[in-house]
């Protein structure tokens, strides 16, 4: 396994981490706890769930096996998010003090620990001003109940905002930012990316693998049935799958993946993996394996490095569609500037 900074923190994190949002789902308590044995084993210790995830059991089979392993407790980095409703009551679910202190106090009983690593606002909450969320984590930070905290799906002047109000009221900084990433999805490297590498926020890229669609799972025009995500839900996934497969850029885009695979004797999976954890600012990636065997197959791509060459024709393939302006090239003209004759 390698390892990275956890953000701008002094933690140290392995580059691929587990996520757990199928435990208690997709994942039974005896496969959930394989899947974490076989993570560690191979030299993780980030393990990533939330509160909703399962309405709370992920955090609850994520604190059982924590309880079978009380002297590794100390090597493993532990995240959990708060935000999502976790009951009927309008005061259940935001980024209010009083929601979140509830939220962090229900997840603490539920992992079974006396603090968390990483605690991450799970969306933003446009009613609640972010002084007092910020507050909030600050002072659970002083009070020894969260290490650090970060963000998850927050846009590029949400993240800037929090970063300014913590510098001008002394907070602690948020240190990561958990973002949906992949060669399908890249639209964050418009503006999520740059303000992260601008305040040294550590990205924790979520769906590498795009649901599936770039491991190879799927087919042009060829509904998906069976074991995938796609396919053990007909009328949603079909829905999903005709939206995607709509898309040509998709099928160009794996197609580039697998050729690449195939030349490199690897899983599409790992290519795709191996894409996103070499991006500008990613700290860690999720994985979300359901088996002993994907994840297997996922953590071989510790060791694959792809090379510029390689990396250029992924990108080729799934640069995003931008207009001239403001991301285009009229854009970019714009905000350039140059000296004559210097360099």
């Amino acid at each position: 396994m390698k390892y990275r900074k956890l953000g701008n923190s002094g933690a140290v994190v392995s580059a691929y981490c587990l996520g757990t949002m199928t435990f208690g789902a997709e994942s039974d308590e005896a496969t959930s706890f394989r899947l974490m044995d076989d993570y560690v084993a191979a030299g993780g210790n980030f393990l990533d769930t939330a509160n909703v995830y399962s309405a709370g059991v992920s955090e609850e089979i994520v604190g059982r096996w924590l309880k079978t392993k009380p002297t590794g407790l100390r090597d493993l980095v532990i995240t959990t998010k708060g935000r999502f409703p976790m009951g009927d009551g309008p005061n259940h679910l935001g980024l209010s003090r009083k929601n979140l202190r509830e939220a962090l106090d229900a997840s603490l009983k539920r992992l079974g620990v006396e603090h968390i690593d990483l605690y991450q606002m799970h969306a933003f909450d446009a009613l609640t001003p972010l002084e007092e969320t910020l507050r909030f984590l600050d002072d659970s930070i002083r009070n020894g109940k969260i290490a650090y905290y970060g963000f998850s799906n927050f846009l590029g002047w949400q993240l800037t905002k929090a970063v300014w109000i913590a510098r001008a009221n002394g907070y602690q900084p948020p240190v990561t930012l958990q973002p949906q990433y992949n060669l399908l999805v890249r639209d964050i490297e418009h503006e999520i990316v740059p303000a992260s590498l601008d305040a040294g926020i550590g990205l924790l890229p979520w769906s590498p693998l795009g649901g599936g669609w770039l491991s190879g799972k799927y087919r042009r025009d060829e509904m998906p049935t069976g074991a995938t995500r796609l396919g053990e839900n007909p009328k949603r996934g079909g829905e999903a799958y005709e939206r995607r497969n709509a898309k040509s850029a998709t099928w160009d885009i794996i197609g580039v993946v697998e050729d690449v695979a195939k030349t490199r004797g690897v899983s599409m999976a790992q290519v795709a993996l191996a894409w996103v954890a070499q991006r500008p600012a990613v700290t860690s990636v999720i994985l979300g394996a359901r088996t002993t065997e994907q994840l297997k197959d996922n953590l071989g791509a510790i060791d694959l490095a792809l090379s510029t060459e390689e990396i250029e024709k992924l990108n080729a393939a799934s640069k995003p569609a931008v207009g001239d302006y403001p991301y285009g090239a009229g854009g970019i003209n714009q905000r350039n500037r140059k000296i004559e004759g210097g360099r």
